[in-house]
């Protein structure tokens, strides 16, 4: 970033901020959907953000027995843990029309990537706090990390994504920054795990570009969502910041049985003491 842009970026830190309505939302698969449901990891994914949401959504994507699944999420919208859960098959057509996108397109980025696609579509507030299931805000965060998202986001447009620091990488996520203030590392880069957006910014029509440092997403899933975002933010210049007193933490979900049998069972696996 070259002088005349970091000026211009810093003209508007101190311009008026406007608080405005959030979602919060996450998604659950076949292979998470029982860790998810049948335990309080959703309603400790969004304590841990120490903020009031207007919606409060899950998307169901992939599960071989829909109604069971549809079963055990009546009960979280019954405790008002969500507001509501969304069918990601029932408006993926629809989103993929929006977005001037198609499966033929996406790839095999498809599976990993529609379910973002269709909240992104769906979302009606101003602003988007999105966590993978395997995401959770880690504990000494400072609480008030998501006031300070919405401020950065709304006070800079230039930044068009905000995230806390992945897995406690601090030296990493200060390395790849081009410069820093009291709050944020500021950077390009983006990732599904866990992200905050102004949706308006990504309702737009801003997943057909391409760079070569994209590849850097793995191959296996094709053109990711999460790759044509970073494109995107690439080709334009445009900013990510990175929250500087808190992380997530990202660990993947067991594909062994049992493993996930003790985990809901007993509630006591690392992903919930983390």
């Amino acid at each position: 970033m070259n002088t005349a842009q970091k000026n211009h970026f810093s003209d508007y830190k101190d311009s008026e901020i406007s608080l405005m309505t959030i979602t919060f939302e996450t998604k659950v698969w076949e292979n998470d959907w029982e860790i998810m449901l049948k335990t309080d990891r959703i309603r400790k994914m969004i304590e841990r953000c120490h903020h009031s949401f207007e919606e409060k959504i899950l998307y169901i994507n992939n599960v071989s027995d829909l109604d069971v699944v549809k079963r055990a999420a009546d009960r979280l919208v019954s405790e008002q843990i969500i507001s509501k859960y969304i069918v990601v098959s029932e408006y993926a057509e629809t989103a993929l029309e929006f977005f001037s996108l198609s499966k033929e397109k996406m790839g095999k980025g498809y599976y990993y990537s529609i379910a973002e696609l269709v909240s992104i579509y769906l979302t009606n507030t101003k602003h988007l706090l999105h966590f993978s299931s395997d995401s959770i805000i880690a504990p000494r965060t400072r609480k008030d990390w998501l006031t300070v998202g919405i401020n950065t986001l709304d006070s800079n447009p230039q930044v068009k994504v905000f995230n806390l620091i992945w897995n406690k990488k601090y030296k990493e996520a200060a390395r790849e920054s081009e410069f820093e203030d009291q709050d944020n590392f500021y950077g390009n880069g983006f990732s599904d795990q866990m992200y905050l957006v102004r949706a308006s910014d990504f309702k737009d029509a801003i997943y057909e570009y391409d760079h070569p440092d994209a590849a850097r997403y793995p191959a296996y899933g094709g053109e990711l969502f999460e790759k044509r975002v970073y494109s995107w933010l690439r080709h334009h210049n445009y900013l990510r910041a990175t929250y500087k007193h808190g992380s997530y933490l990202h660990q993947n979900f067991s594909n062994t049985p049992w493993k996930k049998k003790v985990s809901i069972l007993l509630n006591c696996s690392t992903l919930f003491k983390q």
